[in-house]
């Protein structure tokens, strides 16, 4: 841990903030599009984008530096209200429960919701506490193309499924207690950061 007390973006008793964690290797249009669709429609002040050093279900190979890859999503997100941040870096976690919990800690008061793409959804049981984590915080997934019925039949969606709210109700969903969930359906981007280090190698 670089201080006691890293330095996190602006914000305010109460904010509503929505959590966009990854590798960012790189950044890419589709994860503006998570993060301005889930400010619209479920009426955050903020998104934060936790580019983490490193993801412990992904294989490190071709994972670009932590500095380069911040500088390149602060470039790509080019927004008034998208932070970009090195967190985990400088609390010392690698796992999003312990950010989770030092989240929520740090910030007693602020609304967070964990915000994933509909792909993460049918991995998210292969998550560290992943249990854990859907009762720390309110969770928004967002549709991805070649992933929507994956992700709804997945382990993760199956235990959830009591805690499943309806898409109308996504402006209500920052202020319910966890377990709560939406599946947003709009836009959708087939970006990914896979394919797009395939296209450049």
């Amino acid at each position: 841990m670089s201080s006691l007390w890293p330095a996190l973006p602006p914000h305010g008793s109460g904010q509503r903030i929505g959590l966009l964690g990854g590798s960012f290797n790189p950044a890419h249009g589709g994860h503006r599009m998570i993060s301005e669709l889930a400010l619209r429609r479920l009426r955050l002040d903020r998104v934060w984008w936790l580019v983490t050093p490193g993801n412990p279900l992904k294989d490190a190979a071709g994972l670009k530096p932590l500095a380069e890859r911040i500088e390149n999503a602060r470039r790509l997100a080019d927004h008034p209200r998208i932070r970009v941040t090195a967190i985990e870096a400088d609390v010392g976690t690698s796992r999003t429960r312990d950010t989770l919990r030092y989240l929520k800690r740090r910030c007693p008061v602020t609304r967070f919701v964990w915000l994933m793409g509909a792909d993460n959804l049918a991995s998210f049981h292969r998550w560290h506490a992943w249990r854990e984590i859907a009762a720390m915080v309110p969770i928004a997934v967002i549709d991805r193309p070649g992933n929507t019925l994956n992700a709804v039949a997945g382990r993760a969606a199956a235990w959830l499924a009591p805690y499943r709210i309806d898409e109308s109700d996504a402006a209500t969903l920052a202020d319910r207690d966890p377990p709560a969930w939406i599946f947003l359906h709009g836009q959708r981007s087939p970006l990914s950061s896979t394919e797009l280090r395939r296209t450049v190698s």
